[in-house]
């Protein structure tokens, strides 16, 4: 497939596999994805998992992510991780403002811009998480929320960092429901998305980034979406922790 930037797949394995299982995990992605060049390929263990598969993929094509890190660079924060505790591990990526994260641990768009700038101050890549509730897409206020957490979760970045964050949209009302937007539904709010960098950056910048899907992706739907225009990757929940499927999304997105 022949997209003008290039794909980003990541998996988000949330609060999921133990060390021997995010083994058995990255070994089989390895055999079944060893040769795939054209997309970029992430996994988000648990903090537990970490320091273990950050070895075992070491010499391979698969990136490593994390699913939160703190806005601070150390100190009196009980339970938190740091990037810089993160980047001992050469991890690559790290999901900020996971609806989640929004909703049972309370992150504001405020937070997630904090969270974000330090996260390019240690040279991680940030994935923010955007997207609307069931309740705010039938009232109509999709464009609404996503512009608002767009605004305020990205205000402190420059335009170079924001050239180096990837952008994901999840409908809440999509995320392990089962349910999924169709790939046109997704197309609309991800252009939105690229208008809405595009003024708040420019359109250079808008163009850069990539701007994945989330919400229910497998396998049977990864190709239609994958082809939008403007869906450059998926942030993959559930699929992502079966080697068949999550390989299977990878191979069909390319």
């Amino acid at each position: 497939m022949d997209k003008e930037r290039k794909l980003i797949i990541a998996g988000n394995w949330k609060m999921n596999k133990t060390v021997a299982e995010a083994l058995d995990l990255v070994q089989g992605l390895k055999r079944e994805l060893g040769s795939v060049k054209e997309v970029d390929i992430v996994v988000c263990p648990p903090f537990t998992a970490i320091a273990e598969v950050s070895k075992a993929i070491l010499d391979s094509n698969i990136r490593l992510g994390a699913q939160s890190m703190s806005e601070h660079i150390g100190g009196a924060y009980t339970g938190e991780i740091a990037a810089g505790m993160l980047k001992e591990f050469s991890v690559r990526y790290v999901i900020l403002g996971h609806s989640e994260r929004r909703q049972y641990q309370g992150e504001s768009d405020a937070l997630i811009a904090k969270k974000a700038l330090a996260a390019h101050a240690a040279s991680l890549k940030p994935i923010v998480c955007v997207g609307e509730t069931l309740n705010e897409r039938e009232a109509g206020e999709t464009e609404a929320v996503v512009a608002r957490q767009l605004q305020l979760g990205l205000a402190r970045l420059s335009k170079a960092q924001m050239e180096e964050t990837v952008i994901a949209y999840e409908p809440v009302w999509a995320i392990g429901t089962g349910r999924n937007a169709t790939p046109e539904q997704a197309q609309t709010v991800h252009a939105f998305i690229r208008r809405s960098l595009a003024a708040q950056f420019n359109d250079a910048v808008a163009k850069r980034v990539r701007i994945q899907y989330g919400g229910s992706v497998k396998p049977a739907n990864a190709r239609e979406l994958m082809g939008q225009p403007d869906v450059d990757g998926a942030l993959v929940g559930g699929a992502s922790l079966e080697i068949r499927s999550f390989s299977d999304i990878v191979k069909n997105s390319i």
